[in-house]
């Protein structure tokens, strides 16, 4: 069974938040962390995994994704915090954190 990721990247420094979906979440942070992919989270430095969530099906986390994205922020930071309250990186908890380019 194939496994689907819902996560939320933040930017420390400006505190957006960014919610995403994929089925490869090393390959997806390596890109984010990298700037490789045009778009809101390079625009915005979005880098840090601060949330993540494992589906097994890609209609449940595609769900689950604009769910999230529907909230306003504060449901989202007591999100993370509920699971991540000092909004540390979880690419070094996962054991794929990459260098990223500044």
């Amino acid at each position: 069974m194939k496994d689907y990721y819902v996560y939320i990247l933040a930017n420390k420094k400006n505190g957006t938040l960014y919610t995403g979906m994929t089925n490869n979440i090393q390959r997806r942070m390596y890109e984010h962390k990298h700037k490789l992919i045009d778009g809101f989270s390079k625009k915005y430095g979005l880098n840090h995994l601060v949330h993540l969530e494992i589906c097994q099906d890609v209609s449940a986390a595609i769900a689950r994704e604009k769910q999230i994205k529907g909230w306003k922020r504060e449901k989202k930071v007591a999100l993370i915090e509920s699971r991540n309250p000092t909004w540390k990186d979880l690419c070094d908890e996962f054991g794929f954190c990459f260098e990223s380019r500044t």
